[in-house]
């Protein structure tokens, strides 16, 4: 076992992880209100080619901010400037062609409109999202999420029923927006700890000692093995949290503390790009001491590794609301 610990020192070591957990829970202030404005992007959330547009962009209007434009991005299209929806929407912002030749902006300066481009279509996001503040800005409530309201339902519908509709789906559409923002915002203070961690934990150590597989999800046909997202996503669902199936969209599914801040239950993440969230290939469960459990890679068994790597991208803090919150991948290629 890596760095000398063995599986017999399990039950002890959780149980020392239930209590440190919820110990800690009650001395650590909470992140800032969902209300209150991103003072920046989290660490590696946004690929960096496109950082710097989020951050000029998102700070257009006072409704949006750069994680809410990002959570936007990346809910519509994932940072794909080639994506092409069912119902023809296009780039990385997903703008319908009538949509964007009443709304797409020249935001590079180069003369033309291009829905493909994102110096183009990330500038027209932001600009579309201030236009529609503006519709509403009558509206008693929330801006922004009236703004979100009118993007979903239109302006008119949040104008007649003053504020956010009783649709679900528009509801739901405000929920999930504002609850993505938090994974792409960089936290200010300290972040809530999770509720669910201890559980987690007891899963993922009860897997000490299978053998890793590709692939894997743990089902009986492939002989109870994980890759180590499988591990994560599976350890998640024994406390009712759905996780996504991909590493890289895992990072999203809630705030991001930093290395001092820590705590049992945090994913932590591994990358070859430490600018760009969308290239984590590796994921594990960080279980304290400077300590994950997690899959590593084929040939090697679950268990016990160090974080502290020249590859170690950053962690999340999981919560139920922020996993429900992330768009399904069709199709997206699985880390290890």
């Amino acid at each position: 076992m890596a760095g000398g610990i063995g599986i017999g020192l399990c039950l002890t070591f959780v149980a020392l992880l239930v209590v440190g957990t919820y110990s800690a829970a009650a001395g650590l202030v909470g992140a800032a209100g969902a209300g209150g404005r991103a003072v920046g992007l989290a660490k590696g959330a946004v690929p960096a080619k496109y950082q710097a547009l989020v951050e000029k962009w998102g700070n257009l209007c006072p409704a949006i901010n750069p994680a809410l434009l990002a959570a936007q991005l990346y809910s519509e299209s994932g940072w794909n400037p080639s994506a092409v929806s069912p119902a023809d929407a296009r780039g990385i912002a997903q703008f319908i062609p009538g949509t964007w030749a009443g709304h797409g902006i020249d935001g590079d300066g180069d003369g033309d409109r291009d829905i493909w481009d994102p110096s183009d279509a990330i500038p027209s996001a932001a600009s579309y999202d201030c236009q529609l503040a503006k519709d509403v800005a009558g509206v008693p409530g929330d801006a922004t999420s009236n703004m979100l309201a009118a993007y979903n339902a239109g302006a008119y519908a949040v104008i007649k029923y003053r504020g956010v509709p009783p649709y679900k789906e528009t509801q739901g559409y405000v929920k999930t927006i504002t609850t993505l923002a938090k994974s792409f915002a960089r936290p200010v203070g300290r972040v809530a700890p999770s509720q669910q961690a201890a559980g987690a934990i007891y899963f993922a150590q009860k897997q000490l000692g299978t053998p890793y597989l590709w692939g894997g999800n743990g089902t009986p046909d492939q002989g109870g093995r994980f890759d180590c997202s499988g591990l994560t996503k599976a350890a998640y669902e024994t406390v009712g949290i759905q996780l996504p199936r991909v590493a890289n969209d895992q990072y999203n599914a809630g705030p991001h503390p930093s290395r001092d801040q820590l705590l049992p239950g945090d994913l932590v993440f591994f990358s070859d790009d430490l600018t760009n969230s969308r290239e984590i290939r590796h994921v594990g469960l960080y279980v304290g001491g400077g300590y994950m459990i997690n899959a590593p890679y084929t040939g090697a068994v679950i268990r016990f590794d160090k974080i502290d790597t020249p590859d170690y991208f950053g962690a999340t803090r999981v919560t139920k609301d922020g996993a429900e919150a992330l768009p399904e991948r069709v199709g997206a290629s699985r880390a290890p």
